[in-house]
């Protein structure tokens, strides 16, 4: 589709930037946005970021880096079907992890016990912080300086204690609004990358197998019909000729979906978008159901496999043992972060350095992670 819906985010109508700025040359806001990101250091650390498996255990599984990527691609994909903005929605997918913490959900989960009593953790407000006030590329302000969309984008939920903190980004969580299409397509093409290349690093692992996959039905259907058509297909091409089958129908669910609600609702404006009681990107009932299975499939089965649990289980060990280092002595951190938190302990007390030693270790990538508790923890010296 070449035309623009006018439900769609415009550019030349953003609410703005936190620090002002001149209107770039040459490219949309949105664009400007996109290429700041890429163009940050939080973005490059994604590589050595955990997906379901730590980076070393394989070169062939996802990282945060590519699973963002593949996300990009599944909605800007659909953002050009739909008529909406592809520049504010691969902005938003490119950015939607740059908070995220070494180690996958294990880093996450264990940062955030070891916050709980300052605050908490959170990787979707973490990535805000981020493109907020972390990165420091530029003269003239803190972090990176998105435009409101992509930030609203970036930041897919928020208690409400939390929201009334964030200002104006915030205020949907408070009011109730929905944020822009592309923020919801984002965050249901986020869900269509990992699920389904979850399944494929699962296989490649051993740790699931196609036998087991037949009690998934959103799997088997496209098991069987593959099957009826390449009946002597196996391994690699097997597995990818599947995914890409189910790739291709829960997009084309979303699409069709999404479609009949937007046009149902009658919407013509973004901000009739907003005042939307729910959201209107959505996938069809059966999908969301067969999709749901599979969810559940996979946490069971592969997320809490005792392979994938014993690798979570050294991970948080990591992440707590650099936490309570870092809190018990600050000069163990590195000269910026010292002055972090030094600064936020001064306005904040012992929650201000709490933040700070988690920025710090949020930002870490897998190998820096282990590295470092090996440096601190490591007591056999050298050889």
């Amino acid at each position: 589709m070449s035309t623009i819906a006018s439900y769609a985010a415009d550019p030349a109508n953003t609410q703005g930037r936190r620090y002002t700025e001149p209107a770039p040359q040459y490219r949309s806001e949105f664009q400007r946005d996109r290429d700041r990101i890429i163009h940050s250091k939080a973005f490059r650390r994604l590589e050595y970021k955990t997906q379901v498996f730590v980076n070393h255990e394989g070169d062939l599984y996802r990282t945060r880096l590519t699973h963002s990527l593949e996300v990009a691609q599944i909605a800007r994909s659909v953002a050009r079907s739909m008529g909406l903005n592809e520049d504010l929605t691969e902005a938003i997918a490119l950015s939607h992890d740059l908070g995220h913490t070494p180690f996958g959900h294990a880093g996450q989960d264990e940062l955030n016990d070891c916050m709980k009593a300052f605050g908490g953790f959170e990787h979707n407000i973490q990535s805000l912080r981020v493109v907020d006030w972390l990165e420091d590329s530029y003269a003239d302000f803190p972090g990176i300086n998105l435009t409101f969309e992509t930030r609203e984008g970036i930041l897919k939920h928020c208690a409400v204690k939390q929201a009334r903190l964030l200002g104006e980004v915030g205020e949907r969580f408070l009011n109730k609004t929905q944020p822009s299409l592309e923020a919801q397509l984002t965050n249901l093409a986020d869900e269509i990358a990992y699920n389904n290349h979850d399944i494929e690093d699962g296989l490649r692992s051993g740790l699931i197998t196609l036998e087991q996959l037949q009690d998934v039905p959103v799997f088997a259907l496209e098991y069987r019909q593959v099957m009826r058509k390449y009946p002597d297909l196996q391994g690699r091409r097997l597995i990818r000729e599947i995914l890409r089958r189910m790739i291709g129908h829960m997009v084309i669910d979303l699409i069709e979906s999404s479609q009949v609600a937007i046009t149902a609702s009658g919407v013509q404006t973004l901000d009739e978008v907003r005042a939307q009681p729910v959201a209107l990107m959505r996938y069809g009932d059966d999908m969301r159901a067969r999709k749901n299975v599979l969810k559940k499939f996979l946490r069971e089965n592969l997320y809490f496999h005792p392979t994938v649990y014993r690798m979570t289980w050294r991970a948080r060990k990591v992440v707590r043992s650099l936490f309570e280092a870092y809190m018990q002595d600050v000069r163990l951190l590195t000269p910026k972060y010292q002055a972090f938190a030094r600064r936020y302990e001064a306005d904040e007390g012992e929650a201000g350095r709490a933040r700070a030693i988690a920025d710090f270790i949020a930002g870490m990538t897998d190998r820096y992670a282990i590295r470092e508790y090996g440096q601190l923890f490591d007591l056999s010296g050298p050889g």
